[in-house]
């Protein structure tokens, strides 16, 4: 593979660049003056882009490289990938998902604290030896606090689990209403806002979600709320949060992303209700490194003319023919199934319907025998025994 070129868009990890280095004839393109006769020059020889959260590949790029094949972004977030063109031109897209969902959810946790606890400041207070003057402020508890998820995909999960753990309510916002999920679901981020006392935004940047986080939805968090924000720059409009917050109309924030990084408002560095990172939500040596395995993983794969581990968007599974049109009678109404296979009767609620190939796929669907249920429980119940007694399991 030593003669594919590989285009680097800009600085990451040196593990992966090394890796990358080892594999394939590799591009460093943010060390190139003139980028335009670069790529002219080399049009025919780069067939793969590696990019991530600052730089990907836009449309201006991919017209550039006739002979690309594959879209490699070290990161979750798609948003500086033109999946568009992507999708037209037939070139392949992966991304990092899954290995960096605890390191994120561990990181937005120690936002809320340290917005509440005012960890940053304390720390300050210490350091300067004003503590030999006099006792540091009191703070706000997080215990028992709402929190509010806008986007609960793995990572507004993670973060969920971790809040339920110091008993907060939990509450969302997505596109749609999971009806599989216990938390409180609102149908707007504004009265989502309403109801949480620390809303958290881990949703992907998209055109829908760009500004999700407006005046609008500010006002309605109110002068006691804070806003934990590891999703995206661009989620937040960034010159109203900075009023919100030196009007004190907003408690405060916990920032690990900002609207135009690494340019962060000067407005923010005197205010001590706000917590500030550079973008580092994924930025563990251990995570990392997984992040690079994988695009280095899927750059192999492809060459390799293998399935690619994580590609964008994910192959949806096939189910057998009788899981099928199980999922689809159970789509429309609150029936009960049971399935057996030579072990004990498993249970499915209608609302769990999506779990129920999970639990079977590694068996034939020839071995499966099924049973609908009404959903009356005299007659489930009348229906259960004589199953019981004519099957022997």
């Amino acid at each position: 593979m030593e003669s594919i070129g590989v285009l680097m868009a800009c600085p990451m990890n040196s593990y992966l660049e090394q890796q990358l280095e080892n594999r394939f004839k590799l591009f460093r393109f943010w060390t190139v003056p003139d980028k335009s006769s670069f790529l002219a020059s080399h049009k025919d020889s780069i067939q793969a882009v590696v990019g991530n959260a600052f730089a990907g590949a836009d449309a201006k790029l991919i017209e550039a490289l006739p002979k690309l094949e594959i879209v490699a972004s070290f990161s979750v977030g798609l948003d500086k990938i033109d999946l568009a063109k992507c999708k037209e031109k037939g070139i392949r897209v992966t991304n990092t998902p899954d290995v960096l969902t605890e390191d994120v959810a561990d990181l937005a946790f120690g936002l809320m604290l340290a917005v509440l606890r005012k960890l940053c400041e304390s720390d300050r207070f210490v350091r300067s030896g004003k503590w030999k003057r006099g006792q540091y402020v009191l703070t706000t508890k997080f215990t028992g606090k709402r929190v509010g998820i806008i986007g609960l995909g793995r990572i507004g999960m993670a973060i969920a689990t971790r809040a339920e753990a110091f008993s907060c309510p939990i509450s969302y916002y997505s596109r749609t209403e999971k009806p599989e999920i216990k938390y409180k679901y609102y149908p707007s981020v504004v009265e989502l806002a309403a109801n949480c006392d620390i809303l958290v935004v881990a949703c992907a940047l998209t055109t829908e979600t760009h500004h999700i986080i407006n005046r609008e939805v500010i006002d309605a968090l109110g002068p006691k709320g804070v806003l934990i924000n590891i999703g995206r720059g661009p989620h937040v409009d960034e010159p109203e949060l900075v009023s919100a917050l030196v009007e004190h109309r907003l408690g405060g924030a916990g920032l690990d992303v900002f609207e135009h990084e690494p340019e962060v408002p000067e407005e923010l560095f005197g205010l001590d209700n706000v917590v500030l990172l550079p973008h580092v939500g994924s930025g563990t040596v251990e995570t990392r490194q997984a992040m690079a395995d994988l695009v280095i993983g899927n750059l192999e794969a492809h060459f390799l003319k293998k399935p690619l581990l994580t590609p964008v968007p994910k192959k949806k599974q096939q189910h057998p023919p009788l899981f099928q049109n199980l999922l689809n009678y159970l789509s429309d109404g609150p029936s009960l199934v049971f399935l057996s296979n030579n072990r004990p009767h498993r249970r499915v609620g209608a609302l769990q319907r999506r779990r129920i190939h999970l639990q079977t796929r590694e068996r034939p669907p020839h071995s499966y025998r099924t049973i609908l249920l009404p959903a009356d429980p005299e007659e489930e119940e009348k229906r259960r025994r004589e199953w019981k007694r004519k099957t022997l399991l």
